[in-house]
């Protein structure tokens, strides 16, 4: 096999394209990743972890990437991130204030994706359309702008008691999922849940959480040659080398023909990686 590159994982580089064009990340290198389906990949965990913040070496790898000291301290690590809706900035204990005001106090987009069956989400406006191949949509639909991270939550978890949040990574990656008219399900959950929309709009006013109902669905195709019958994952903490043909990529999953890989669990893991 001929080594491509070595370094410090992150997740996938992917642009939207048809299909989806991914490249692997080393350090500062990019390596093209479509090319290679069909051929022979080789995964080497080189057994080192460094902290993608601060360096420092570390056993385990925290929050996808930190050591366990910048996991604790980061505002980008805190509870928050996940649960927008108990964000506490305005309460003057954000860990990290002008990392919030950057981060946090900017445009996310409230959007509808089709990966395993509908789903609502948040994102940053400018994570799209990368939010969406990450989590292998097929279709996504942005139904609402929205002023802040937190904000957006509030509408995510209203939006959520009529449908899912969540994507179901075993079914994503054993085929192609019916298509669904996300415009239909939109204008269905604006009405269903209009007075909840209202609510928010009396306390954070009428600019701060825009309905979006102009835009067209977004179709997004994958370099998949073949999906598994059986999804096996692999673990790089227990296996250090993986090994197998390349089938195809989805999300941040690759598909080898011996089992399946979520390359951005691994962020900052040392890797080397090669193909035949």
């Amino acid at each position: 096999m001929r080594e491509l590159g070595r370094g410090a994982l992150t997740k996938m580089a992917v642009r939207l394209e048809e299909p989806v064009q991914y490249a692997f990340r080393l350090d500062d290198a990019e390596i093209p990743a479509n090319p290679l389906i069909g051929q022979a990949l080789r995964l080497e965990y080189l057994g080192a972890i460094h902290c993608i913040h601060c360096g420092r070496k570390t056993k385990t790898s925290f929050s996808q990437g930190y050591c366990y000291p910048c996991f604790t301290k980061l505002a980008q690590c805190d509870s928050c991130i996940i649960s927008p809706e108990k964000c506490h900035f305005e309460a003057g204990t954000c860990r990290e204030p002008e990392w919030g005001e950057r981060f946090c106090m900017t445009d996310h987009v409230v959007y509808l994706a089709n990966s395993t069956g509908i789903k609502v989400g948040i994102t940053r406006a400018s994570q799209v359309p990368t939010r969406w191949i990450d989590q292998g949509a097929s279709q996504a639909l942005p139904i609402m702008r929205v002023a802040t991270r937190q904000q957006s939550g509030f509408v995510e978890d209203l939006l959520r008691t009529r449908v899912a949040d969540r994507t179901n990574w075993r079914a994503m990656l054993k085929g192609e999922v019916p298509a669904l008219d996300l415009p239909a399900i939109r204008d269905e959950l604006f009405e269903h849940c209009a007075e909840g929309l209202r609510a928010l709009q009396d306390r954070f006013g009428l600019q701060a959480i825009q309905p979006v109902t102009d835009l067209a669905p977004i179709e997004i195709k994958y370099p998949v040659d073949a999906y598994p019958t059986k999804v096996v994952s692999f673990d790089l903490d227990k296996t250090s080398v993986v090994e197998g043909t390349l089938r195809g990529i989805k999300g941040q999953y690759l598909i080898l023909d011996t089992g399946v890989i979520n390359l951005r669990k691994y962020t900052a893991y040392q890797l080397a990686i090669s193909a035949a």
